[in-house]
């Protein structure tokens, strides 16, 4: 008979229900998938499997400057190390982190067959090779160490894996996740980085923000496959309790097709080029021919999939009698063209699972990005401290050489000649040891001056790490500035588009709709045929001349109406005058004579139209119009180039302008000329450039001397890579600058707070940007406006104070919308 089991030490045996014990252990086992397998960490954002292929990666070495590496290397490690699990799921955990339709922002790059949003699987993992992405190697893995997070023992306790990765990025948002565990389950909808760092530094700045205002800044999912987001109740569902039901559609076009053998028949067809986010499309073809072949679905000739390398491309073909409209809605109603995709955002917080808003997710990556970088800041200051400590010893010992010579001359041993250094030099045990290291090369001057200068440099990190870790507003800088510098590098425009949302209200601001195209007609390259003079009409000096901001041009009487419904940008009265100067951006001024112009009410022209016809061929916009007065001997004309070239001619050189045209300057092939300015001796201008540099330069004939028309002129600055200018004025010292971003953001300040730049210079920083999209767009002087009129690609204008404009502030909530042009 087999020996009785003991299951106490007095051999007794404990009697127990079996619904306790199913109880108890079925409790166990949830908890384990629930903690260790199904839901990820809300402050990292990852499962265990995600965080274990990420750190084995890591180990390896599988950085994105270095070579590919086999996934099934990187699956038998994790394996073999951290994850005692089927190599499968590893495997599938590994492919889906490098999938671009599976991830907003892939943590994996993948060479290889990696499977495709037609649901084709992967390729086996002896076959595939993987690396981190650039974004997980800086964002995810960059700073870590055993300093820095808590580590914990592997499966066998052979060695040591990370509990929660030092993420610089909210991870569990930026990219969602999907799990089932055991009575629970978690969805998480990827978002736009960019609009999440927004929101962070938003709460950083201001942790009272209310939720209507945080959901602005992020106003919803992005996923990886775009599509459209047709309601916008379930975002504030999700947003606000941590569940709801968001509404995704795919995008959807029109087209006129030909069809036939001869291709002489035209239909009509629905293109989709969009699919909502985890929606195979092999199985939705498959499910609509289904359903037409059933009878269920009608209106539908024939289908097509003509998606390649470039895009999805899925073509419906319509029946000659189909409503275009029905069938349409057919396709959202039975099919997954339209669906909901339901967010449950339940994450792990303190090992417990926790259903999360949006605010509270966000709350806790900042708390966790805090504690890490305090760790961090700590580890780093210690460091550099003892570091700084050991070259203060050397700088004793190398001011006090000869002593050190004879202590080490007449010492038996190292430790006794430590002893001596610190006795007779006031040494601690370290700096002892530093100097009994330190080669004899070190005592060069070369090396002494090195020694002093890396000493300097670690006093200098000290006291900065120092502030950090002691004032808070200093570190929330620091933190915000990480996160600017990632949205910058790994940020981009939003895939979904979401429909519905009212993003062209603008509160309190009074606003007009105007008839202005995207880009000025007056800068196409369209041939305009040329206009007849209108003789026959009583042109006086008190006409009026106007020109649109589309680049249309006309003469009115005081009494008429001008443009309507037209935004103008300029309007003088002819006077005695008898022709205008039209000066291009080839550099080149042509008269024009003012019975040339239509009078307004006849009709109205395109001012290159009135160009002759082979300056036409050459002019892609007009730079400035003006009438030329007899008194110039005291004015020149101010020229600067798209490339920063710079010069100044005699405006009395313009009186022999004649019908051929005049070359004002000579530009290089690829440049052309952008602003002119009329300018005296005693003037200054101010250059605007997008970054939001200024430059101030003074009329000084030694500076900007005056120069014939057949000279390039001087090099005023050197643009930065993507940077263009986008402004040029004149003003004195008493005037005040008005600038304005192309998000809205406006700032006012006074030419004096600009240094005087010379030829070369870099000019002054005058406006840093909240937003990585932002950038400066315009400047005006600002002493005699009393109002600001601000010009939106929603072809509206926009009307508010000058004193309203607050530095680095919001003229007006845009949102989505963007600045065109602002004048006064």
């Amino acid at each position: 008979m087999a020996q009785q089991l003991k299951f106490t030490k007095t051999g007794k045996i404990i009697s127990t229900s079996l619904h306790t014990e199913m109880r108890h252990s079925y409790l166990e086992y949830a908890m384990s998938v629930i903690v260790g397998r199904a839901l990820p960490d809300a402050r990292d954002g990852l499962k265990p499997v995600h965080r274990r292929i990420l750190y084995a990666m890591y180990e390896l070495g599988l950085t994105p400057e270095r070579p590919f590496r086999k996934c099934a290397r990187v699956v038998g490690d994790v394996l073999g190390k951290y994850h005692p699990h089927g190599d499968q799921a590893v495997y599938d955990a590994l492919v889906r982190m490098a999938q671009d339709f599976s991830s907003r922002y892939p943590l994996l790059s993948g060479h290889g067959n990696f499977g495709s949003i037609d649901n084709d699987p992967p390729a086996a993992m002896r076959y595939t090779e993987t690396r981190l992405s650039s974004i997980a190697n800086e964002g995810i893995l960059g700073e870590i160490g055993e300093n820095i997070i808590d580590f914990n023992n592997n499966f066998d306790n052979s060695q040591q894996e990370p509990i929660v990765l030092p993420v610089k990025i909210p991870n569990l948002l930026v990219n969602g996740c999907t799990g089932i565990a055991v009575g629970m389950a978690t969805n998480i909808p990827p978002h736009n980085l960019g609009e999440l760092i927004d929101g962070l530094i938003a709460l950083l700045e201001k942790p009272e923000l209310s939720n209507e205002k945080l959901w602005k800044i992020i106003p919803g999912p992005d996923f990886p496959t775009g599509g459209e987001i047709i309601q916008t109740e379930g975002i504030k569902d999700a947003y606000r309790d941590g569940k709801g039901i968001i509404r995704v559609r795919g995008v959807v076009s029109i087209e006129k097709i030909n069809v036939g053998k001869k291709r002489r028949q035209e239909r009509t067809a629905l293109i989709i080029t969009e699919l909502p986010y985890q929606v195979n499309k092999a199985a939705w073809i498959e499910k609509i021919a289904d359903l037409v072949n059933c009878g269920r679905l009608e209106g539908i000739a024939d289908i097509r999939d003509e998606s390649d390398r470039t895009g999805m491309r899925v073509v419906i073909e319509l029946k000659r009698d189909a409503v275009t409209k029905l069938v349409l809605k057919e396709l959202y109603k039975k099919t997954a063209l339209e669906h909901n995709f339901g967010a449950i955002m339940l994450a792990l917080v303190d090992n417990q699972p926790q259903q999360l808003s949006l605010r509270s997710l966000l709350e806790e990556f900042l708390s966790f990005r805090e504690k890490t970088l305090n760790r961090q800041y700590s580890n780093e200051l210690k460091n550099c401290q003892d570091q700084s400590d050991i070259l203060k010893g050397l700088l004793i010992a190398l001011a006090n050489l000869d002593k050190v010579i004879n202590i080490l001359c007449n010492s038996v041993d190292s430790t006794i000649a430590k002893e001596q250094f610190q006795k007779e030099l006031g040494l601690n045990e370290k700096q002892a040891n530093g100097i009994l290291a330190m080669p004899m090369r070190r005592l060069t001057g070369l090396e002494r001056k090195k020694i002093e200068t890396e000493y300097e440099e670690l006093q200098i990190k000290v006291n900065k790490l120092e502030i950090l870790l002691k004032n808070r507003k200093e570190f929330l800088a620091e933190l915000k500035k990480e996160l600017r510098s990632l949205k910058k590098k790994y940020g981009d425009k939003r895939r979904t588009r979401i429909i519905g949302k009212d993003t062209t209200k603008i509160n309190n601001i009074e606003t007009q709709k105007l008839d202005v195209p995207k880009q000025p007609i007056l800068q196409s390259k369209k041939k305009i045929s040329h206009t007849p003079k209108q003789l026959n009409l009583n042109l006086s000096k008190d006409s009026i001349l106007e020109m649109t901001y589309q680049g249309e041009v006309a003469w009115r009487k005081p009494e008429d109406r001008g443009f309507e419904n037209k935004l103008l940008i300029y309007s003088e009265i002819i006077g005695e005058r008898e022709q205008i100067i039209v000066i291009t951006d080839n550099g080149k001024a042509y008269p024009i004579k003012i019975l040339d112009i239509p009078y307004i009410d006849v009709q109205s022209t395109f001012l290159i139209s009135l160009l002759p016809e082979n300056a036409q061929k050459d002019t892609k916009s007009v730079i400035s119009i003006f009438f030329l007065t007899k008194n110039v001997e005291n004015r020149n004309l101010l020229l600067l180039t798209n490339q920063g070239k710079i010069k100044r001619i005699q405006l009395s050189e313009l009186n022999s302008l004649t019908n051929r045209g005049l070359s004002l300057m000579k530009l290089k092939n690829d440049d052309f000329l952008k602003y002119i300015s009329f300018v005296k001796e005693e003037d200054e201008i101010v250059i605007a450039i997008t970054s939001g540099r200024l430059l101030r330069f003074q009329m000084k004939n030694e500076e900007i001397p005056v120069m014939n028309r057949n000279t390039q002129g001087e090099q005023a600055f050197r643009l930065r890579s993507k940077e263009e200018i986008v402004g040029c004025i004149n003003m004195n010292k008493k005037d005040d600058i008005l600038l304005v971003s192309k998000l809205g953001y406006g700032k006012r300040l006074n030419v004096l707070d600009l240094r005087i730049t010379k030829l070369g210079d870099i000019g002054t920083q005058a406006l840093k940007f909240i937003h990585q999209a932002d950038s400066l767009l315009g400047i005006k002087v600002s002493s005699d406006i009393r109002n600001i009129n601000i010009l939106t690609n929603k072809n509206r204008v926009i009307t508010t104070e000058i004193t309203e404009v607050e530095n680095n502030k919001p003229i007006v909530e845009l949102f989505d919308t963007e600045i065109i042009i602002h004048i006064n």
